[in-house]
């Protein structure tokens, strides 16, 4: 796979750097107060986005006030996707550096829980009621092998097509705009290229820099639309085998493809910024320089009253479109959906301290106002149901109802070192340093080291 020598080792070194400081803010270790529960989150990197912020402060008040002489104390990781995990997974290897409660990617979680770095919440769960309102679905995405549950989920997401208006009136395109297949999305990109000069036409993310992102919502929204919907094309369940990169693989990449080399994505650099996500979230649409960009339904948290990036007329600038199937085939729409979880490390100090905490998160009330704060999706039944959630913001509708379109990734221990394969691949053909046939070929022999070579061909 070609690597671009001048970025290896400045990345390397930053994260090294950056984990060893990370290792030094957590200071003695969750257990040197037996009062103070340590938690861990992912902080934004924009620094004027403080939703997770402000949510947790008011989780603080009330879990002090309650708990008389306890205390929380907050260990947030500032960075993008792909160090965050780098870092949270330094964090977890020694009882010196672990907190008492961290923020787990859902796609991740199977990784640490075999490393042994988390601990099974099962006997807290038995004991508290409210773990019966949360969904099958969501309950299933914190599951190891061992059927063992790891953590507890606070929401899930969908991803669609989100495009402006007023690029698309300039472009003579449609308000309602709704593609059926893989060629209107990129016909609409062409048209805008053509008609609406300076501004990106599409944005899908690629490449090793944005992590996860390039893996989930670009790749994985194609791929699951090459087949019947029915079928996984990632990971044969009956087999026990990962599945090489076949047509539908083939055809994914060179859609990816299509909208580097057509240039009717950002330049390549500005792709391959890590921070790219911020960019297309607080700038390119709010600014009106992004056509169409394949995103999630967690955006409009950015938008909101006191964000810092204040946008109160988005419902009214951009559309929402579901993604299709490459060839309009049945179900006619892909969605994935991943989340996130809140998991206690196997070398927590305070565990019982941390899971009342995690019950005071997880009241119906505090989890409405988190899915509403982050623009997430219900996982709590009785939320689900409430109109004062269905009805907080514009969207919430439109990507709840993507839920019966979704797919989940397959996270086994495998699948992180899977997705950095994809990555890799989709990054050859974004820089146009490999070919389709090039790229699928590399992913496979990828595979095979990264899966053992548990690998059948399709």
């Amino acid at each position: 796979m070609p690597v671009r020598p001048t970025a290896a080792l400045p990345t390397v070194l930053a994260l090294t750097l950056a984990a060893a400081g990370t290792l030094t803010a957590c200071g003695g270790g969750s257990g040197s107060d037996p009062d103070t529960v340590k938690v861990s989150f992912k902080q934004s990197t924009d620094n004027s986005i403080k939703v997770m912020d402000t949510y947790l402060a008011d989780i603080k008040r009330q879990f002090e006030k309650a708990n008389p002489g306890k205390k929380v104390e907050f260990v947030p990781i500032k960075a993008p996707d792909s160090e965050y995990y780098t870092k949270l997974q330094q964090m977890l290897r020694s009882p010196k550096t672990a907190p008492d409660l961290v923020y787990e990617d859902t796609f991740l979680i199977n990784s640490d829980i075999t490393s042994g770095y988390l601990k099974p919440l099962d006997p807290y769960l038995a004991k508290w009621q409210d773990w019966n309102q949360f969904m099958d679905t969501a309950k299933a995405a914190a599951k190891g092998e061992d059927g063992k549950t790891y953590g507890v989920p606070d929401g899930t997401d969908t991803r669609g097509l989100w495009f402006s208006k007023d690029i698309f009136g300039k472009a003579g395109l449609p308000a309602d705009w709704q593609p059926r297949t893989w060629d209107d999305v990129l016909d609409a990109a062409r048209t805008i290229k053509d008609k609406v000069p300076g501004v990106i036409p599409l944005n899908v993310y690629t490449g090793k820099p944005v992590g996860e992102a390039a893996t989930m919502q670009t790749f994985e929204m194609l791929l699951y639309g090459t087949n019947d919907g029915a079928t996984d094309p990632l990971y044969d369940k009956s087999a026990k085998k990962w599945i090489a990169g076949g047509e539908g693989f083939k055809d994914s990449l060179s859609f990816v493809e299509t909208v580097y080399k057509e240039k009717l994505g950002p330049d390549v650099s500005d792709a391959l910024d890590p921070n790219v996500m911020t960019r297309v979230r607080g700038e390119w649409l709010p600014q009106g320089k992004l056509g169409i960009a394949l995103d999630g339904s967690w955006l409009p948290q950015d938008w909101l009253a006191g964000s810092g990036h204040e946008w109160p007329e988005w419902s009214e600038e951009l559309g929402l479109a579901a993604m299709p199937t490459q060839n309009g085939q049945a179900p006619g729409k892909v969605s994935m959906s991943g989340g996130w979880t809140w998991s206690i490390p196997a070398k927590a100090g305070n565990p019982d301290l941390a899971f009342e905490f995690i019950k005071t998160m997880q009241t119906k009330a505090n989890a409405q106002k988190w899915y509403i704060a982050n623009s997430g999706i219900a996982v709590r039944k009785d939320v689900a149901d409430d109109p004062s959630y269905t009805d907080a913001q514009p969207g919430i509708k439109f990507f709840t109802d993507l839920v019966a379109s979704t797919h989940y990734r397959p996270a086994f221990p495998a699948y992180p070192k899977v997705s950095t394969a994809v990555q890799e691949a989709m990054e050859g053909v974004t820089t146009g340093d490999m070919s389709v046939d090039e790229a699928a070929k590399g992913y496979d022999e990828e595979l095979k080291s990264a899966t053992d070579d548990q690998v059948i061909q399709k």
